[in-house]
């Protein structure tokens, strides 16, 4: 049954490419939370021939994707009744229960054969009972949480974590591909969202170790840009410090050099450590330094940071200096 229906689901939202100048079908996505992230991976979906349907909170979010031709619904429910596929793009489990489950919610429109996709970051137990719901009403759910940031939703390079059934997973990928880089099937429901726990743990851990080091060599009188080279041509070398450096001047289009506005907020670094603590406290896990990671962030949270960039603790950190 799963199988025949996968092919018939393949038929219906395979994307399709430009061919020979003509667009050929569309299919027609919901997406519903149209953040930071939300709204460039709907921009993607747009360019790459989808017909869209979208929602958002904030009408300004809305009024952007309808100036690139997606079509504005009244909530998750309507969304979710005129669409084959529906991706969501929340901030925290709670948003995702209410979208999913409460009134006006996805499942209060869902039809027999859509395929749902969340790409938020949530409890890894959530995706498990959402799966069950959509399994009762004819429809799958996977989760897809992201990795890559602001930068890799513009440009469509995002790594989507997949979990869920595997014989979905490849139609799924079909619409991700729009979206990102790469998808990787993780397992079962939950396994994606596990995955990407440990992945923003151990950003969070990276990111306080390249501030910290750009700082004490900065302070010992080397220039940010050289003292960046030199890690990212030997063995300090990470993300944190090759493709979002936590200096200001140090990289272009990153929120290091944006007053760090418009990236990745503290608050939701604070979010994700604690869904890491939660699922290591559960397991009886050892982190030692995940859990330092998590006072850091909560304590920069506490001292006015928390809508801004987790790569303000470089910030915070200069701001704890003058305070001695």
């Amino acid at each position: 049954m799963a199988g025949l229906r996968t092919q018939v689901f393949k038929q219906v939202i395979c994307v399709h490419h430009v061919y020979n100048g003509a667009k050929r079908f569309a299919s027609r996505i919901g997406f519903i939370g149209l953040g930071n992230m939300g709204g460039s991976m709907a921009k993607n979906l747009i360019v790459k021939g989808h017909r869209l349907s979208v929602f958002d909170t904030n009408p300004q979010a809305v009024a952007n994707l309808v100036e690139e031709g997606a079509t504005a619904l009244r909530n998750p429910a309507d969304i979710a009744k005129n669409v084959e596929c529906v991706i969501t793009m929340l901030p925290n489990t709670s948003h995702v229960l209410e979208t999913y489950q409460g009134e006006n919610g996805i499942f209060q429109g869902i039809q027999a054969g859509t395929l749902l996709i969340d790409s938020s970051t949530i409890d890894p137990s959530v995706p498990k009972q959402l799966s069950s719901l959509a399994k009762n009403q004819g429809a799958v759910f996977l989760d897809a949480p992201v990795s890559g940031g602001v930068n890799a939703a513009k440009a469509g390079s995002l790594t989507f974590m997949v979990g869920g059934q595997a014989d979905e997973f490849e139609p799924a990928k079909e619409i991700l591909s729009c979206m990102g880089a790469r998808a990787v099937y993780c397992g079962p429901s939950g396994s994606g969202q596990a995955a990407k726990l440990c992945n923003n743990m151990l950003l969070a851990i990276s990111m306080i170790g390249t501030a910290e080091a750009m700082n004490l060599g900065i302070r010992l009188g080397l220039q940010p840009k050289l003292l960046a080279e030199i890690f990212n041509s030997s063995t300090g070398r990470c993300w944190s410090s090759e493709m979002y450096n936590p200096v200001p001047g140090t990289m272009e289009n990153v929120p290091s050099a944006n007053n760090y506005e418009g990236g990745f907020g503290t608050n939701l670094m604070v979010k994700d450590l604690g869904l890491a603590q939660d699922a290591a406290t559960r397991t009886q896990t050892p982190v030692m330094l995940g859990s330092l990671a998590h006072q850091t962030y909560r304590i920069m949270s506490a001292h006015g940071f928390g809508n801004k960039d987790f790569s303000s603790v470089y910030k915070y950190i200069q701001e704890i200096e003058k305070s001695r």
